[in-house]
């Protein structure tokens, strides 16, 4: 099929570099422009770039809505748009132009977690699977037939980027898998059941601020999702900012003030945690690595070098 690729950063550079070594044919890539913004420039491998080393025709753009660019879509007589991180609204001109409509590769299990930031926000919720999805675009965001969908284990330690490895990983084989059922002439596919559907927005400094009122499980997997090259998760003490890169949840039980300092155990000093704290009954979150302010990291029985006083979620 004549294919035209929307797509940004590393999940649109392997869904280009899918289609670029299949049969079907790319005539035309549309991307958007470099930014500077933290979350954008993490996994930074440029479209534009590889479309250019291949002789593929490159439009940048952060809206597909002018008329220039239609103009560029007719011409282009794609039998199928393919989008993967695509940033912005595509509206329903663009994407019912193409004779098959467009296909879009996202990164989550729809119709869970569909918009932004899937992989983080089903760490922290505990998911126990992440995969990928590639569905037929509508005029409801992430919410059109599946058409082929494939996921993978999440780990008891794994991170978000060791999640982000084993998804990228995936978006070949879906993508292709789905172009190759569409071009046999296969036309229906998995409705989605949209009584599961849930939508997240993008992340923020304010989503990585430990809030100690949390439960220690959940504060363990805010850490293990905001793992590097993320901006890691951070609390205040005496009123310093802390990134918390590594921690587990405690062996013991302890009760008491969330976010109070409170005993060394194996590697980690653990730290009060969860509303009903004062009932006992909880585990604590042992940090066993910190960054300071200053950039300096070290272990946790390093930087806290006495027991008492508290972290907390503001200077």
């Amino acid at each position: 099929m004549r294919v035209v690729m929307f797509g940004y950063q590393t999940w649109g550079h392997r869904t280009l570099q899918a289609l670029l070594d299949s049969e079907h044919d790319v005539v035309l890539v549309v991307t958007h422009p470099k930014s500077e913004h933290a979350y954008e420039k993490i996994w930074s491998d440029s479209v534009a770039e590889l479309a250019e080393e291949n002789g593929v025709p490159v439009v940048i753009r952060n809206r597909p809505d002018d008329e220039e660019l239609f103009q560029r879509l007719k011409e282009a007589d794609a039998d199928i748009i393919v989008a993967n991180n695509w940033r912005t609204w595509i509206p329903p001109r663009i994407f019912n132009l193409p004779r098959h409509g467009t296909l879009n590769v996202h990164d989550s299990l729809l119709p869970k977690y569909a918009g932004f930031s899937p992989l983080i926000w089903a760490l922290i919720n505990g998911e126990p699977e992440v995969g990928v999805t590639a569905h037929l675009m509508d005029d409801e965001l992430d919410a059109g037939d599946i058409v082929v969908q494939r996921a993978v284990t999440v780990g008891p330690t794994d991170t978000t980027t060791d999640l982000f490895h084993k998804t990228v990983d995936l978006i070949a084989p879906v993508t292709i898998g789905a172009l190759d059922l569409i071009a046999s002439g296969q036309t229906e596919f998995t409705r989605q059941d949209r009584s599961q559907a849930s939508f997240f927005h993008k992340r923020a400094e304010e989503d990585i601020r430990i809030n100690w009122d949390w439960p220690a499980d959940v504060l363990e997997r805010l850490v293990r999702a905001q793992s590097a090259p993320y901006p890691a998760a951070f609390t205040f003490h005496k009123g310093k900012r802390l990134e918390v890169l590594s921690a587990v949840v405690s062996e013991g039980r302890y009760g008491g003030t969330p976010g109070r300092i409170f005993y060394r155990e194996g590697d980690g000093v653990v730290i009060v945690a969860g509303a009903d704290a004062r009932t006992g009954r909880n585990h604590g979150l042992a940090i066993t690595r910190v960054r300071t302010e200053e950039g300096h990291e070290m272990g946790a029985t390093e930087y806290f070098t006495s027991m008492g006083g508290y972290l907390s979620s503001r200077p």
